[in-house]
């Protein structure tokens, strides 16, 4: 072990020379420096696990309605009316062969008016057929079954959202009547209440309704082989814009697809600002746990003027000293990180499986704090941490080189 780490060591360690008070003085920097690292720690990784987690809630659930990727008509504007288009495509269902693709699903939407006795209620109708995906929805399901729909026969089954039934009175079983509009004119078509789903996503629950793609092409005058697009469903949110770019390169010109971001910018745009807190969190945290080893080093310098004064008329140089003091507090922070890490980790994987703190749905659009957290950014802040705040002790051991040894040997 060479002067440095012996030096430091001997500093932590042993302690017979030194005074109680001395002794419990420097124990006590010691571990406020060490709670400092810990807490800062631990509030930057649920701060990344918490926002991370929201992102990725939201994400999934406003993807569930949409698919990553659409591909429609490109006279089709932002409504929820559109143009036909043949189903017969070079990219269905092959795009699905893509290593990034799950699944592709064909989809039309009718805007329509559910009435009951005493209820009415705006809504889109959301025509999709057996190759759809229900995953997100068998998640979300509340009450019955997620209706089965089949390209050679119809089905009368539509499944309707929790906030939808409880506005319009409606239990599993009970028939409904949902009017559209045909050459201006009222058309109803009556339907059967399969199912009752619940994302928490007021905007969208409020609104969708599915059923079978069929009645949507007969209110619209469409072939059997005309449908309002194609949904695909990515592996990975990571892959969305390169994926995108692959299919709109092989797409032919009357066709278009866009991405959910586009969609709905205005969500992901508030989601992308989220990022923007954590990384205003990360940077105080990080602020506040450099300041505070500086201080604790500072005070451990000041403590240790005599033991300086001896050591530099024994002849150690001053940059020998200083990495005394910097080993020192190194040590201090990986064992505050430790303990940072022990704790933040437990916290977090207590709350993601066990789902302990909750949260009102109706205002966060999910019913407890999410959590989600990848070992990439774990060890990454880790090493910024350590990083940064070594760096910054640099600062504060300068003040070894001032000390001189004839006024520091009597300092008391």
């Amino acid at each position: 072990m060479n002067f440095e780490r012996f030096t430091a060591w001997k500093m932590i360690t042993a302690r017979q020379s030194d005074t109680g008070a001395q002794i419990g003085n420097i124990r006590t920097i010691i571990r406020i420096a060490i709670a400092g690292i810990a807490i800062s720690m631990i509030v930057m990784l649920l701060s990344v696990s918490i926002v991370q987690g929201f992102q990725r809630e939201i994400r999934k659930k406003v993807i569930g309605f949409g698919g990553h990727i659409q591909i429609t008509n490109i006279q089709t504007s932002d409504s929820y009316e559109g143009f036909p288009i043949k189903i017969d495509q070079p990219f269905y269902p092959e795009v699905d062969t893509l290593e990034s693709v799950d699944n592709i699903q064909v989809f039309a939407q009718k805007a329509g008016i559910v009435k009951t006795k005493s209820e009415i209620h705006g809504v889109v109708f959301k025509g999709v057929s057996e190759d759809y995906n229900w995953r997100f929805f068998e998640e979300g399901l509340e009450e019955g079954q997620i209706p089965r729909f089949s390209y050679s026969r119809s089905t009368d089954s539509v499944l309707i959202s929790r906030e939808i039934a409880n506005k319009l009175n409606l239990e599993i079983g009970d028939g409904i009547t949902v009017y559209f509009v045909k050459n201006d004119k009222p058309r109803p078509r009556k339907f059967v209440l399969s199912g009752i789903y619940q994302t928490g996503l007021e905007g969208f629950d409020d609104l969708f309704v599915f059923g079978d793609i069929t009645y949507v092409q007969k209110l619209n005058d469409w072939n059997d082989d005309e449908v309002g697009g194609f949904e695909i469903n990515l592996n990975n949110y990571d892959d969305l814009f390169a994926t995108n770019d692959i299919i709109f390169e092989s797409l032919p010109f009357e066709l278009r697809s866009t991405t959910i971001v586009s969609r709905h910018s205005d969500i992901f745009g508030w989601l992308e600002l989220q990022d923007v807190n954590v990384y205003i969190i990360i940077g105080l945290m990080i602020l506040v746990a450099s300041i505070n080893m500086s201080s604790a080093l500072l005070i451990l310098i000041l403590n240790r003027m005599r033991m300086i004064g001896i050591l530099k008329a024994l002849g150690a140089v001053n940059w020998s000293i200083r990495k005394v003091f910097v080993y020192l507090a190194g040590y201090l922070i990986i064992m505050g990180l430790f303990w940072g890490n022990l704790i933040g980790l437990s916290v977090a994987l207590v709350q993601k499986y066990l789902k302990v703190i909750k949260l009102p749905q109706e205002t966060y659009y999910i019913p407890h704090v999410p959590i989600e957290f990848q070992f990439t950014d774990i060890f990454a802040l880790n090493s910024f941490t350590l990083l940064l705040c070594i760096i910054v002790l640099f600062i504060p051991s300068y003040i070894i080189t001032r000390i001189k040894p004839t006024e520091s040997i009597q300092f008391n």
